[in-house]
């Protein structure tokens, strides 16, 4: 878990820095879910993620070189420097992501069809948000997964934004009870404790290995990178006074025109983005779940921890510096 959260916050320097181009979704704040599950696997098992697959891809065993190389577009990257964050493949570790929102569920059933010709007793793992659990294809994925039997755990993390919307105004009903529609055990938990984690993907898995079929997982988290860097909502958090000089002009001038919404509307808008702001606020400076934190707190050998800080705190350090240099040197040439 600290491995992938120092290299995700190495990721943020680099692209402050200007060295990672376009956007860039984090998963941090969620190492608790992809360590409980992915250290779970085996050699066979495959992952199909989203476009926050760098944590799992991480604790999965993918070189955390190849996957930064890869997402400063170079061309020793893990894609050859084509895929970028979103877009993680590698065959070796039966791994594919995408951008697109929810594709992960039609991949993990492509992967987990395989798996029942191909290699039995293996399993697929698809990971997405709560947000997309209203895309057409994911809820395909769960019933044809459910009809077929097939091996697969369907791992949502729900940190409450569907991006910039509060998921509680867009999503009907309780996605648990959705999933359990489709004839499939379904469990709602705490994402940001480990061994809650790990014990219920163990019996999930179990279940899939054996045959019965798939599970679906809702695991609650809070991302405090927001939706991406430079999330509108953290900027105006972290930096209020210059954030808010930039809106405030456009809001007044929008909530007193003539024209447009009733002022019962435009009251209710701008109430929703003051709950947006304090929403917001409260996951970037709660460190309350944190998943490394509370991990660290059940730990009794606080000596272990902090030598396996300082191995990791070293690999890290030596990694960005040899591919900062092979960045240079490919810029030069």
């Amino acid at each position: 878990m600290y491995r992938s959260r120092l290299f995700e916050e190495q990721v943020v320097q680099i692209w402050n820095d200007g060295l990672i181009t376009g956007e860039m979704h984090t998963g941090i704040g969620e190492e608790a879910i992809n360590a409980g599950i992915v250290t779970q696997l085996v050699d066979g098992d495959a992952l199909a993620l989203d476009h926050r697959g760098t944590s799992p891809s991480i604790i999965r065993g993918v070189d955390p070189k190849e996957l930064l190389l890869e997402f400063m577009g170079h061309c020793k990257g893990l894609c050859s420097g084509m895929g970028g964050h979103m877009h993680i493949f590698s065959k070796s570790h039966l791994i594919a992501s995408s951008g697109i929102v929810g594709a992960s569920g039609p991949a993990a059933v492509g992967f987990a069809i395989a798996a029942q010709h191909l290699r039995p007793e293996k399993i697929a793992v698809a990971f997405f948000g709560e947000g997309a659990v209203n895309q057409g294809m994911l809820m395909e994925s769960l019933n044809f997964s459910s009809v077929l039997k097939l091996p697969v755990l369907f791992v949502c993390k729900d940190s409450g934004m569907a991006i910039t919307t509060q998921s509680s105004q867009v999503t009907a009903g309780k996605l648990v009870e959705r999933a359990m529609s489709f004839d499939m055990p379904a469990k709602e938990l705490d994402g940001t404790d480990v061994e809650i984690v790990w014990e219920a993907a163990n019996e999930a898995i179990a279940d899939a290995r054996s045959g019965k079929g798939p599970s679906f997982i809702l695991a609650n988290c809070k991302r405090t990178q927001g939706h991406f860097l430079g999330d509108p909502l953290l900027r105006i958090v972290n930096e209020p006074v210059k954030e808010l000089a930039r809106i405030t002009g456009p809001l007044f001038k929008s909530a007193v025109s003539f024209s447009g919404a009733s002022l019962k509307e435009r009251v209710r808008s701008l109430k929703n983005i003051a709950s947006l702001l304090g929403k917001t606020a409260k996951h970037r400076f709660s460190g309350e779940q944190d998943p490394l934190l509370i991990l660290r707190k059940k730990i009794s050998e606080q000596e272990e921890i902090i030598s396996i800080e300082e191995e990791v705190n070293k690999e890290m350090k030596g990694m960005v510096e040899e591919v900062l240099r092979m960045y240079e040197n490919n810029n030069q040439g």
